[in-house]
């Protein structure tokens, strides 16, 4: 048990977990609260597979991005703490449920966001997950001397711009705020968000565990990856309904599963937990540079959902459009994948020559389907992916033969 920690856990003064805490795991309380984004992941990448079936891709972009950023930064506060601070007490169990209340909210205001730029419920929703979250922040300053200066500084950083958001809406909502001054002001507060934890432990860091890290990243990510099932799975759904099984439907299925089936693949070739124990100064890119993975992971889920749909009914996207809405995510979910892994570990399973090379067939691939159909470029995206897979094994089997 934790210091200070009854049998009954009714109340538990908070600590700093230690660092190489044995047989550390994700709590069955951490994956509740995971399951509370599958809500608001769903609605975002349904929102955005609308906009590139109705053609106006490119423009939904932004939005999906800026509501993107939302939920992951949200997930990021919440995994980060509990790495360092999680008591599973009564206090802190009910601290979370708020958290968990204010991700729902924050999912039911995805369609206003993300259809008529209305963030009025995304904004109520981080206001409730920040009172959560700041209520632990200031927990830990009071009843964990040591890091109090930290704790104070995070729940300061994070109250601070919470009012920055709010002034944004009402700025909007009352046309203080321009269109064209709009997104400088949200990359504004982004910068400063991200520059929060930065701050907060110049002095003192944060205990959070490398290898509890690295497992909610891995887990956070089979999440991302089973959305993407499900945006095809209903892809799928819509096709039948006014269609026959076709070839291209079976084909756009299959490899698509197969496709989602590689990129877990090469994700979890680099265990992440010991690099990130033996640099823990550069958790900063390997954590942030998330962002781009779960985003291309999420954005790939929308395009597998129009590759299917189009099978049955006409979309008002072209095919092109259709081929790079796959072609993109996945080749950008290749060279993240390449850039968080590179700081942290002595040597990556992906290599930038393998990566690059990657990215660049994904790429060209979509220009061929006026020959091959959006089925054959979605098919062809995967066998590029399944070889990657394969250069990175020969080798490693050809140096070490009787490696089991």
């Amino acid at each position: 048990m934790l210091p200070g920690q009854t049998r009954n856990r009714i109340r538990v003064r908070m600590f700093a977990r230690p660092i190489d805490e044995p047989h550390r795991a994700a709590s069955p309380l951490e994956l509740l609260f995971d399951l509370t984004f599958v809500v608001a992941i769903a609605a975002v990448t349904a929102e955005f597979a609308h906009r590139i079936a109705d053609g106006h891709g490119p423009a939904g972009l932004v939005p999906f991005l800026q509501v993107f950023f939302a939920i992951w930064w949200a997930w990021m506060n919440f995994t980060w703490f509990a790495s360092a601070y999680d008591t599973d007490d009564v206090a802190y169990r009910l601290l979370t449920m708020v958290q968990m209340a204010g991700v729902l909210v924050l999912a039911a205001g995805v369609p206003a966001a993300a259809e008529h730029s209305d963030y009025r419920a995304v904004t109520l929703g981080y206001i409730i997950m920040r009172i959560g979250l700041v209520s632990q922040w200031l927990r830990a300053a009071a009843e964990h001397l040591e890091g109090r200066r930290t704790a104070l500084r995070y729940a300061a950083g994070i109250t601070t711009l919470q009012a920055g958001w709010v002034l944004q809406l009402v700025l909007t909502e009352t046309g203080a705020l321009p269109s064209p001054a709009q997104l400088p002001f949200f990359a504004g507060l982004v910068v400063l968000e991200l520059a929060v934890p930065r701050w907060a432990e110049r002095t003192t860091t944060t205990n959070w565990h490398p290898h509890h890290i690295a497992e909610r990243y891995g887990l956070f990510t089979i999440i991302l990856l089973g959305e993407s099932v499900l945006a095809a799975a209903t892809g799928v759904q819509t096709a039948l309904e006014t269609a026959e099984i076709t070839g291209a439907l079976v084909i756009i299925a299959v490899s698509g599963l197969v496709l989602l089936f590689a990129l877990w693949w090469l994700y979890f070739l680099t265990p992440a937990g010991e690099g990130l124990s033996d640099r823990r100064h550069r958790s900063y890119l390997w954590g942030y540079g998330h962002y781009g993975i779960f985003a291309a992971l999420a954005a790939l889920g929308a395009g597998l959902e129009v590759a299917v749909e189009q099978t049955g009914h006409d979309v008002k996207a072209s095919p092109l459009a259709i081929g790079y809405a796959i072609a993109i995510p996945a080749g950008l979910f290749l060279v993240f994948l390449w850039m968080v892994h590179a700081p942290i570990a002595v040597e990556p399973a992906l290599r930038p020559t393998v990566a690059m090379g990657g990215l660049t067939a994904v790429l060209l691939l979509p220009l061929a389907v006026p020959r091959i159909g959006v089925a054959g470029v979605v098919a062809s995206i995967t066998t590029v992916c399944v070889l990657m897979i394969a250069a990175i094994l020969v080798p490693r089997t050809g140096r070490n033969p009787q490696e089991s």
